[in-house]
């Protein structure tokens, strides 16, 4: 479904994105993910690499413009082209307002809206100069109902989502797409180290009667990344099992 593309993955060294990753090479993309730091990107490059899966990958700041840039320069460089950008890097909060620094508001705002601002600054003149690109966002279902604590994470995702609908109106002259997908209670490694009682109330709440995997919301993202979704731009792909909280 991607054969001949070039994608880009933020936060692709774990959970979603490494499976957005793997799903985006098996269906014949090269894929360069970025993770936050050296270590964590060897890891998923070595655990790609023995699953016969081979990637590069880069840590730059995702809030320093000038450090994305010279990645982008670097892929353009070694691939001539980039395709699809998938803004997944993103950190989550449950803290009370009470208990949340301006600082902590700050840092979620910065990772989850400012390097998606960043990242995507940096792609679009090249998607221009092709004549077509994607551009797919990571937001979530808080983004749609709130919760019930962390008023920042969910702050961040509807921002996302204004983000994207605007962006996908200004871009469509462009052949450029862009949407989001917005991601359920998925068995990440966050969730699977919550113990059962925690889970099983959650559970009851999805009518599908269970959370999400990782390569359920990647399908989401392959779906929208490829010519199948060509008609597609501006759209907030709620996959969520049905879950309304």
């Amino acid at each position: 479904m991607l054969k001949g593309k070039v994608a880009i993955v933020t936060g692709g060294t774990r959970g979603i994105g490494l499976e957005i990753v793997r799903l985006f090479k098996e269906n014949g993309a090269e894929v360069v993910l970025l993770g936050s730091k050296l270590e964590t990107v060897e890891k998923a490059i070595n655990t790609l690499d023995s699953e016969g899966i081979k990637v590069i990958g880069y840590y730059p700041n995702l809030s320093n413009y000038d450090e994305i840039k010279k990645v982008i320069d670097a892929v353009i460089a070694k691939y001539g082209k980039i395709d699809i950008l998938v803004n997944n890097a993103g950190i989550s909060a449950s803290k009370s307002i009470d208990d949340t620094s301006s600082e902590d508001f700050s840092k979620i705002i910065d990772l989850n809206l400012n390097a998606v601002f960043n990242m995507t600054k940096a792609v679009v003149p090249y998607m221009k100069e092709k004549g077509e690109g994607v551009i797919l966002n990571t937001s979530s279902m808080v983004s749609i109902y709130g919760q019930p604590s962390g008023v920042g994470y969910p702050a961040s995702k509807f921002a996302v989502n204004g983000f994207t609908k605007s962006l996908a109106r200004e871009l469509a002259q462009f052949n450029i797409r862009v949407n989001a997908v917005a991601p359920g209670i998925t068995n990440t490694d966050m969730v699977a180290n919550l113990p059962k009682e925690i889970i099983a109330p959650l559970i009851k709440t999805i009518p599908l009667g269970r959370i999400g995997e990782p390569r359920d919301i990647a399908n989401a993202f392959l779906f929208l990344a490829s010519d199948m979704a060509s008609y597609i731009t501006g759209e907030i792909l709620s996959v969520d099992g049905c879950a309304r909280s």
